[in-house]
């Protein structure tokens, strides 16, 4: 099953990121821009092909994503056919060409899960009450106490809990009120895990504390017929402002950590460490979201891997919008910087711009891939 987590993993980050790009090659070449190769991966190259249309398409060894290549990709570029050579508006629509795949891909996606299952991760998620049902999985163990009854049973975290003391366990909150209606005895619990059930019995403590001793999670998933699409759009539109207030407490926690550090107390020179191991928490690279798909893909099941794809593929549209160098946001802001300043924008200060930038980001990179492997192990 690992096998397949793997091929899964590799598969969904590659079709997301070639998507984007085949959005770029697609309206350039709508509007008058050559285009010179489509790879899917990333060089040393592995396999070309001359197309019909004249792109050199290319399969690539390095199975990360994928790349367009545009005749005359610098600004300052001005022959006929030349990514340069476009209007203001025909690089706007180039550039963000990618975001708006992504962003329709996560629509796309959501919407088919608004029919099989989609699941509530935030409160006010958007329903259309008459066309909605809302099914709730069993109750699950989030985290246990040491030394508590749970643990001392046998219990684990992620067991789901069906059955306490021969009832039939619905919710978060009929669990709680019936383990503390049986304050101080031994009952029977039935529980799953890894598609087995087995019953144990379980000594709950008789005090004003935690009787059972467990944190629990439920998770709720949403169907509808209809409405699904109109579920999708509105949906993908939350989760999008749910990203970017995400990114934004993200910055907040880094910069505030790095200006913390100069701090002259201890206390805060404390807090701004805790404010960057917050934000380093946070970041997740490439193996790091392949940590997440794998056993997505392996254990959790096809409807898992489709929503981790959506939200990956939304995630993908709103970075490349940030004014970011090297990203697809950061090239239209140098773009519109120096046009609003009027002045030329060269091909060795553009290099220069992204360059940097595309280093930074290179090393921002190779960081959270380290911090990746630690979290893994």
């Amino acid at each position: 099953m690992l096998i397949i987590g793997i091929i899964v993993g590799l598969f969904v980050l590659v079709f997301l990121v070639a998507a984007h790009e085949l959005g770029h090659a697609i309206v350039a070449k709508r509007n008058g821009v050559v285009v010179e190769e489509f790879g899917i991966g990333f060089p040393p190259r592995a396999w070309a092909k001359k197309l019909k249309n004249g792109v050199l398409f290319t399969l690539n060894w390095l199975p990360l994503g994928g790349f367009v290549k545009l005749q005359g990709e610098h600004d300052a570029a001005d022959k006929k056919g030349d990514y340069g050579a476009a209007t203001f508006w025909q690089k706007t629509k180039i550039l963000f060409a990618g975001v708006v795949v992504n962003w329709l891909i996560a629509v796309v996606l959501l919407s088919i899960l608004a029919v099989t299952g989609l699941p509530k991760i935030i409160a006010n998620q958007f329903t259309i009450p008459s066309d909605t049902t809302v099914i709730s999985a069993p109750v699950q163990i989030g985290a246990l106490t040491a030394g508590y009854p749970a643990e001392k049973a046998g219990i684990k975290t992620g067991d789901k809990i069906l059955k306490f003391d021969g009832e039939t366990i619905d919710s978060t909150a009929e669990l709680i009120e019936v383990s503390k209606a049986h304050r101080g005895e031994t009952v029977p619990v039935v529980y799953e895990r890894n598609n087995k059930q087995t019953t144990v019995n379980v000594a709950l403590r008789d005090s004003s504390g935690g009787v059972f001793g467990a944190t629990l999670g439920q998770r709720e998933s949403i169907k509808a017929t209809w409405s699904a699409p109109i579920v999708g759009v509105v949906t993908t539109a939350q989760y999008t402002w749910v990203t970017v207030q995400g990114l934004g407490q993200l910055l907040g926690d880094f910069f505030g950590g790095l200006l913390g550090q100069l701090s002259t107390t201890q206390t805060g020179r404390d807090e701004a460490t805790e404010k960057l191991d917050k934000a380093g928490a946070s970041v997740a690279g490439p193996i790091g979201i392949l940590g997440v798909i794998f056993p997505a893909a392996s254990e959790a099941g096809f409807s898992q891997v489709v929503f981790l794809a959506a939200i990956i593929s939304l995630t993908l549209a709103v970075m490349n919008t940030l004014p970011i160098p090297s990203l697809d946001g950061g090239r239209w802001f140098v773009t519109a910087l120096f046009r609003v300043m009027k002045k030329p924008l060269t091909k060795e200060r553009e290099e220069s711009i992204h360059g940097t930038g595309f280093m930074v980001l290179l090393c921002l990179i190779v960081l959270v891939t380290v911090a990746d492997v630690f979290k893994l192990f």
